[in-house]
């Protein structure tokens, strides 16, 4: 088992978002966090990378318990968030560095999975470049060229597709298919749900705070009663008949 949530109760403030949630993300699968705004995907998410510290419950990375010892926990994670964040003062190549150091990664090897990375990506000749000449895009890209060069235990990808063009899309996806076959565990939150329909092997249905449904497509077909359609029909059912409720 790589992550496993239990029991979470959480938010920002006294009233908890999060309603005593949870599930698992196993080493070589891909589980999509769906819901929507609102449903509490970020705040999962922000929990599961340490941003925010549970009321109540339980994180565990192999093992490893998010509070009790959050360094070896946190350095078995990669993390692509749906807003770029980097430093306006380093370039691109600066950005790998930094990426290397803050993991301990081998010098060498990392700046070869880097290089084939930034290759895919067509950044391979803008390394001298500095944030401010890169497109939103282009930024995305390099959050997901520093997080894929760490050979993390769990890949988490918050609503990953926005600003890519539809190359860098597919490439991105046939490039967590690698991580998956490699065991990594991935938890992709997303709003294309045509796509999470296609790549992802389990979903985590979330409304108003808490687990709707989970399992695989057709898990969740036998639960709504519904056997030939989509993920997205399933879950536009699913979150309507929460809020007739």
């Amino acid at each position: 088992m790589a992550l496993e949530i239990k029991n979470l109760v959480g938010g920002y403030s006294r009233i908890p978002v999060l309603k005593d949630i949870s599930f698992q993300v196993k080493a070589g699968e891909l589980v999509g966090l769906i819901g929507l705004n609102g449903a509490g995907k970020s705040t999962t998410i922000n929990h599961v990378i340490d941003l925010l510290r549970p009321f109540s419950g339980e994180i565990t990375l192999n093992g490893v318990n998010i509070q009790k010892d959050p360094v070896d926990y946190k350095k078995q994670i990669a993390y692509v968030p749906e807003t770029p964040i980097l430093y306006d003062e380093l370039t691109l190549r600066e950005h790998i560095e930094l990426t290397i150091k803050a993991y301990e990664l081998k010098h060498d090897d990392a700046w070869k999975r880097a290089h084939k990375l930034l290759k895919i990506f067509r950044l391979d000749n803008k390394l001298d470049w500095f944030p401010a000449n890169f497109s939103k895009g282009m930024k995305q890209k390099v959050m997901i060229c520093c997080a894929l060069m760490i050979d993390a235990k769990l890949l988490i990808v918050d609503e990953p597709f926005y600003g890519l063009d539809p190359l860098a899309v597919h490439d991105l996806l046939e490039l967590i298919e690698e991580k998956k076959k490699a065991g990594t565990a991935v938890l992709m939150s997303t709003h294309v749900l045509d796509t999470a329909q296609r790549y992802c092997d389990r979903f985590v249905l979330l409304a108003n705070g808490k687990v709707r449904a989970h399992g695989t497509l057709e898990e969740l077909r036998q639960k709504a009663d519904r056997p030939d359609e989509s993920l997205d029909d399933i879950y536009l059912s699913l979150a309507r008949n929460d809020q007739n409720e």
